[in-house]
């Protein structure tokens, strides 16, 4: 009996194949599916606005420091200026090798020239930019993840659907196009969801990594340069 009204509501259902109409006569569990890829859609959209605005925002940061740090001005002034509270990931390197070399040059009868404080800045350099660049690739991982299970999620909707589908027009001993048809759109909506959820997540995935890629060797190249500068001036004291 219960096939029976499956059935019925199957071929009751060809009359409406707009989107809505697929998803409303879906068996509850390809909606849930497309329910789950609808959300993470939305969701990877959110993370590449989010990561968008983001690395626009210390880009033009980390561009506007660069100006001030190349001007001849006095380091330390920037330092209280900047590295003190550093409000982008360039300002943090900044200042956490400032503050490293301003301790080493207080500590009484240190040599601020040896090689040894010349590899505490250089680390206190590296784990700032492992920790700023941490933070930058949040949720990097969901996209990838969307990006490489969202198909095969869309695909366990349509296989569902399709043994659903076959089922119940097994209960109506009935081939014909206009009732197989609905049911299998049905089931292909899920795939398709899962296609809208994948897609941008993998190329949204591959530009923010060649983007975050490239905002962490910009960091490395200024670590460099200022360890050198340090290293000058370190000379100098001695």
């Amino acid at each position: 009996m219960d096939r029976a009204v499956e059935a019925t509501n199957l071929a009751v259902a060809g009359g409406d194949l707009s989107l809505i109409g697929l998803f409303m006569h879906a068996d509850i569990i390809v909606k849930l599916v497309m329910l789950l890829l609808l959300g993470a859609s939305v969701w990877v959209w959110a993370v590449v606005f989010e990561k968008y605005m983001s690395l626009r925002r210390v880009s033009r940061a980390a561009d506007a420091f660069e100006d001030r740090f190349w001007s001849g001005g006095s380091l330390e002034d920037l330092y209280e200026q900047d590295g003190t509270k550093p409000a982008h990931p360039m300002a943090a390197v900044f200042g956490a090798a400032m503050g490293e070399w301003r301790r080493s040059g207080r500590v009484a009868g240190a040599d601020v020239s040896r090689s040894s404080v010349r590899e505490r800045v250089d680390r206190a350099m590296t784990v700032t930019i492992q920790r700023e660049m941490e933070r930058l690739e949040r949720w990097m991982v969901f996209l990838a993840s969307v990006g490489a299970t969202a198909p095969f999620i869309g695909l366990f909707g349509t296989v569902w659907g399709i043994m659903h589908s076959f089922a119940s027009i097994a209960a109506l001993h009935n081939t014909n196009l206009a009732v197989v048809a609905p049911g299998i759109a049905e089931a292909l909506f899920a795939t398709a969801t899962g296609l809208v959820a994948a897609i941008p997540a993998v190329l949204a995935y591959n530009k923010i990594s060649t983007d975050l890629a490239r905002f962490a060797s910009r960091l490395e190249g200024f670590a460099a340069e200022f360890g050198a500068i340090l290293s000058r001036q370190s000379e100098e004291r001695a």
